[in-house]
């Protein structure tokens, strides 16, 4: 039986797993992140050659999907946000030291697209976009059945379209960002805003309250949801995609994000693109890295 490998790094943790050719995962599992790059380098190697040992069939190709500006051209991750060992750091010969089957390295969100467009909700969707909404908002796009990556390799940076002018300032130094308006960070702010409390709260402490009928938590999930579908418009006029997909933690919260997201983004584009564009939930959860970084080095390699 032929595997492929996936690998999905993300700040706290690593998942990886095996894919078979019919998509299903015949293996996964996670362990902790690194603080350092050669740690990672040689967790990476140790897992690898846990996979090798203990699975029925032969391993014929690895996927990665590593968070940050990924290069195309000098094959390395240019600025990292999460994981700053990651910067300007030569991948392929560092993998290539620990493993001995080919590889493909991408961005996280990128393969998580593409993991969804292969084997989850996008599935035989010629166009699609992925919006993944946790501590920051990733993406990442299918167009015409294959993964856009861009000129340069840095297509996809959903989250970092400007949605309020005259917003908050991202991380990323741009103002108004979507990610600093929509991802969990902003649902925090709004409600500790609307609410007057000063305490430590989460965002799914919020949705809890939320649930319980607070106002100031529906509110703080609102305004989310109507910068969300800002956003969303503006894909939608853009791209005209079949399909947009939400993922990541925050979309635990389900309708109460998803309803107002979904009625700005109505409010936001075309009558006709909006009515050919469903926009749903994305049904691969946490597997979705992983199962996409398989499947894209099991389809190009």
């Amino acid at each position: 039986m032929d595997l492929y490998a996936g690998f999905d790094l993300g700040g706290t943790q690593l998942k990886y797993g095996l894919l078979d050719a019919e998509g299903r995962l015949v293996a996964k599992d996670k362990a902790p992140t690194p603080p350092t790059i050669g740690g990672l380098m040689e967790l990476i190697g140790r897992l690898w050659r846990g996979l090798k040992a203990t699975v029925p069939g032969s391993i014929r190709a690895a996927g990665f999907g590593f968070p940050g500006i990924y290069n195309l051209r000098d094959r390395k991750i240019l600025q990292s946000p999460n994981y700053a060992e990651l910067d300007e750091f030569a991948l392929y010969p560092g993998i290539g030291r620990v493993i001995d089957v080919p590889f493909l390295v991408d961005n996280d969100a990128n393969m998580a697209a593409y993991g969804e467009w292969a084997f989850g909700a996008g599935r035989g969707v010629s166009s699609l976009v992925l919006l993944t909404v946790g501590t920051g908002i990733g993406g990442g796009l299918i167009l015409d059945g294959k993964l856009w990556q861009g000129s340069c390799g840095y297509a996809g940076e959903i989250g970092h379209i400007v949605v309020n002018a005259d917003g908050e300032r991202c991380k990323c130094g741009i103002q108004g960002c979507l990610e600093a308006e929509a991802a969990a960070p902003a649902i925090i702010r709004k409600y500790g805003a609307l609410s007057g409390r000063t305490a430590p709260v989460t965002a799914e402490e919020i949705y809890r309250r939320a649930e319980a009928g607070d106002p100031a938590a529906i509110a703080a999930y609102a305004s989310a949801g109507r910068f969300l579908g800002i956003g969303l418009g503006m894909l939608i006029n853009l791209l005209n995609p079949g399909m947009i997909l939400l993922g990541g933690g925050v979309m635990t919260s389900g309708e109460l994000l998803l309803r107002p997201a979904v009625e700005e983004a109505r409010r936001r584009s075309y009558k006709a693109s909006f009515a050919c564009c469903p926009i749903e939930r994305a049904s691969l959860g946490n597997d979705a890295g992983t199962i996409g970084a398989a499947a894209w080095a099991k389809n190009n390699l």
